[in-house]
């Protein structure tokens, strides 16, 4: 299945039915009187998050998304039934943004989450609504309210407890393939990843999931390469595992490239916790392997993510996904940092003006 990490759609909800005119006629009912009924409500448009997908390429062939208009109403007091509702499924992740791509509508994080974003239209009374005691036989209905109708983007941001980040050709498909049963496209050229991955890594006796984007380069947040969007795949991670070629130039100038690029796109992800790894070690001698490690050292103390008072840097791992060298201390480092991660955010104070629900309260 081809992945589309965004969409734009055209969504309309059903317009309300028209309320009926209409009289009694019955033999031997003298002053029947009026008995038209109500129009029913047009259908809504409704979001639900499932389970089972994980790209939006079911709206590349199909933008428009029209719910049904409610019955009109009927004689003999009958109301017009409700419009069909249009439910749109999506995966686990997706936002849902205005017509300016910029104003954040939603944002669907679990599976079984729905949302209304289009409301069907009321339906018009019927004439038995307008009776009054001195008005006995109104001869007036009103029409159905329309719905409402808009353009939306849908696009997909996927969770995942850590990401890969670095350079074209640094590794990152390679370690996605040995650690996870994923089966990522992997070539000696840059941007053999053109969509992002997902693989389940299970370290001991823990699991997490694991995300891969495409490469960056210098000028990614203006457009250089395939740009940052993919970075978007990332914005949840709760750590970052950032690979540096240790075939490259210069690794500190390397590591130097990804982290300006990470400070320009924003969104938090320079902040993140961060594990550094000096990959592809297998491909240099040892004479290299330390220099690229000291040139890299201090590029992290440089640019690297803030640390709290007193934490240590941390050496930079020595890593080789094909010869399985580092990837256990990897993988450990990952899910320690993903706990500490999970631990925080259960310390977390709940929302001001939260209260616990009292046993028995009403």
């Amino acid at each position: 299945m081809k992945f589309l990490d965004q969409a734009k759609i055209f969504i309309r909800s059903g317009d309300g039915g028209a309320g009926a005119v209409s009289f009694r006629r019955e033999k031997f009912i003298e002053f029947g009187g009026p008995n038209g009924g109500d129009g029913g409500r047009g259908g809504d448009v409704i979001v639900e998050c499932v389970d089972g997908l994980n790209t939006l390429i079911d709206y590349r062939y199909q933008q428009h998304f029209k719910a049904k208009i409610g019955v009109h109403g009927m004689g003999k007091n009958r109301n017009g039934a409700k419009g069909a509702d249009v439910v749109l499924k999506v995966p686990v992740g997706t936002q849902i943004f205005e017509e300016d791509n910029e104003t954040l509508i939603c944002d669907l994080v679990e599976v079984g989450e729905r949302i209304t974003i289009a409301h069907g239209g009321n339906g018009g009374f019927g004439n038995a609504h307008f009776a009054t005691s001195t008005n006995r036989a109104p001869r007036r209905a009103n029409p159905g309210l329309p719905g409402d109708e808009r353009w939306i983007w849908l696009r997909l941001k996927l969770i995942a407890d850590a990401g890969l980040v670095g350079l074209p050709n640094a590794g990152k498909s390679t370690f996605l393939a040995t650690v996870t049963a994923a089966k990522p496209k992997i070539a000696d050229y840059p941007f053999t990843t053109l969509h992002p991955g997902l693989g389940v890594v299970r370290a001991d006796d823990r699991e997490f999931v694991l995300a891969d984007i495409p490469g960056l380069i210098e000028g990614a947040h203006e457009g250089m390469g395939l740009g940052d969007r993919f970075l978007g795949h990332v914005e949840r991670c709760r750590v970052l595992l950032h690979l540096v070629d240790a075939g490259n130039e210069h690794a500190g100038q390397a590591y130097k490239t990804i982290r300006k690029e990470l400070e320009a796109y924003g969104e938090g992800l320079a902040e993140k916790p961060e594990i550094v790894a000096l990959s592809k070690i297998d491909t240099v001698d040892p004479e290299m392997i330390k220099t690229q490690t000291e040139r890299l050292k201090r590029a992290m103390k440089t640019y690297g993510p803030p640390r709290e008072e007193g934490e240590k840097l941390r050496n930079p791992l020595q890593l080789s996904a094909p010869s399985n060298i580092g990837v256990r201390d990897s993988l450990r480092a990952i899910a320690g940092k993903i706990d500490g991660a999970r631990l925080e955010e259960a310390e977390e104070p709940p929302p001001e003006g939260w209260q616990p629900a009292l046993r028995g309260a009403s």
